[in-house]
């Protein structure tokens, strides 16, 4: 990797839901605060809002959004400025979700290893939010 290239986080799950369930999720603001972190979030281009942890809180701005399809926002926070894109894709026995965070430089090895571990419990607290919505 030279000094230049950045590193993505991949974290891909086979749902059984279909795409409309899932992006009620990931674009309702009470919903968000169930399986990732309280917000102000808006579904609409340009909208700026923060995801808070106890960690802090990032600064995110929506870049993407198509419908039951695509969601990408910035995510900047401690010196990683990021974009988290979730894609969700129909599949015979539900959704195929992709979510990638990118951005990670060099020397972000910390922030890197976080974010691998931090978004496999993020979806699986969003799976179990699924299981229990109508």
């Amino acid at each position: 990797m030279t000094q230049t290239e950045t590193k993505s986080v991949i974290v891909e799950r086979e749902m059984p839901f279909q795409p409309e369930k899932i992006w009620r999720a990931l674009t309702t603001p009470h919903l968000i605060a169930e399986w990732l972190m309280q917000n102000d979030f808006q579904p609409a281009i340009g909208h700026r809002f923060q995801l808070r942890g106890a960690w802090g809180a990032a600064d995110c701005k929506v870049l993407t959004l198509e419908p039951n399809k695509r969601l990408s926002y910035t995510w900047d926070a401690m010196g990683l400025n990021s974009v988290v894109t979730f894609t969700l894709s129909p599949t015979a026995k539900g959704t195929h979700l992709r979510m990638e965070q990118e951005g990670f430089k060099p020397g972000m090895a910390q922030a890197y290893g976080g974010a691998k571990m931090g978004w496999q419990n993020f979806l699986d607290r969003l799976a179990q939010l699924l299981e229990k919505q109508p």
